[in-house]
């Protein structure tokens, strides 16, 4: 079963996040805002697997003022 997600990060260049997943995989991301080379390589990298595979891979990932942008 196919669900769409939206997301409002804080603290982050993205404004939103727009997640269609399929069961526990992600099938598309779209991220509105920030950087577009940055935000299409996170998309990709995520698109086609498990969500806890993606959370493994990016949760804690620090940017500038102690924010996560993949987190």
């Amino acid at each position: 079963m196919t669900q769409q997600f939206h997301y409002v990060p804080q603290g982050v260049c993205s404004r939103e996040m727009i997640i269609t997943m399929n069961g526990e995989t992600i099938e598309h991301v779209q991220i509105i805002g920030g950087c577009a080379g940055n935000t299409q390589g996170v998309s990709r990298l995520a698109e086609g697997r498990n969500i806890d595979e993606v959370i493994g891979l990016i949760e804690g990932i620090k940017c500038r003022g102690n924010t996560s942008c993949p987190d």
